[in-house]
């Protein structure tokens, strides 16, 4: 790992619950929603939202979809409640989703990027629907990494009201996730968003998280020209463009709806 893409876990963990603390305050509201995919990043912003406003005001919320989410992501899930010993609740989309399906007539079900989409949007209205009923806050669980690179879905896991996670990259919430001593199998998992059979982050954006956090500290962090990160690390040029056309690609993900000119 590049040296300056170490954190200190301690001050990283204080900082983080301090801005969850007074955006908390700031808003009125009367706590948190984490939606639990029992994932690394959904698990340690589950551990910093508890530690920084006390498990009460933390619900912890399940949407696995019926024949795809795996049945020991929902155990792990309600694991890590129990561990914090937050409440938690479990929706399963899978009606929700053919509802919609049989309900629009030119649905594509095997379009995956299309149907995925719609599942991580009615994840998030759920989201929202128990945030509007318990006056609480959706607590986002993108990393830098992700956000970046647009690997969300827009107004889906991207439609939140805080990321606190946001400023640290994918290998940056690892070691943080370590220092929070989350049970080593989450973090060992696989990445996933779980949206179609066999998906997973890695796989879909060519190279390891690792590579990615490399790739993204050297040019955007550092400033090093790309031949140093090809020279030092061996990424390939083609590689490193894929990403970076990515980045720019997927730049309205991060920004408010354009509107014309006065």
């Amino acid at each position: 790992m590049v040296p300056r893409l170490d954190i200190d876990p301690e001050e990283t963990t204080n900082r983080i619950t301090d801005f969850i603390r007074s955006y908390v305050k700031k808003s009125g509201t009367k706590g948190c929603i984490v939606g639990l995919s029992s994932g690394i990043d959904s698990t340690v912003t589950a551990y910093l939202a508890a530690k920084a406003l006390g498990r009460e005001n933390v619900l912890g919320l399940i949407i696995p979809e019926r024949n795809l989410t795996h049945a020991e992501d929902v155990l792990d899930a309600t694991e890590i409640a129990s561990i914090l010993d937050i409440e938690f609740s479990v929706v399963e989309i899978a009606d929700i989703l053919n509802t919609f399906l049989i309900a629009i007539p030119e649905s594509v079900e095997s379009d995956l990027a299309a149907t995925g989409n719609l599942k991580a949007r009615i994840r998030m209205c759920t989201l929202y629907y128990y945030a509007n009923i318990m006056n609480r806050i959706v607590m986002g669980t993108g990393n830098r990494t992700e956000l970046l690179l647009g690997y969300f879905t827009k107004y889906g896991d991207g439609g939140v009201d805080i990321e606190p996670l946001g400023n640290l990259y994918k290998t940056q919430v690892k070691t943080l996730a370590e220092y929070l001593e989350v049970p080593r199998h989450i973090i060992d998992k696989t990445p996933t968003a779980g949206l179609w059979p066999g998906q997973t982050d890695e796989g879909e954006l060519g190279m390891s998280y690792e590579e990615i956090d490399i790739m993204f500290f050297t040019l955007l962090d550092i400033n090093k020209p790309m031949e140093y990160l090809v020279n030092r690390y061996g990424i390939e040029v083609s590689a490193i463009n894929r990403l970076m056309e990515r980045i720019e690609k997927n730049i309205h993900k991060r920004k408010v709806a354009p509107t014309p000119p006065k």
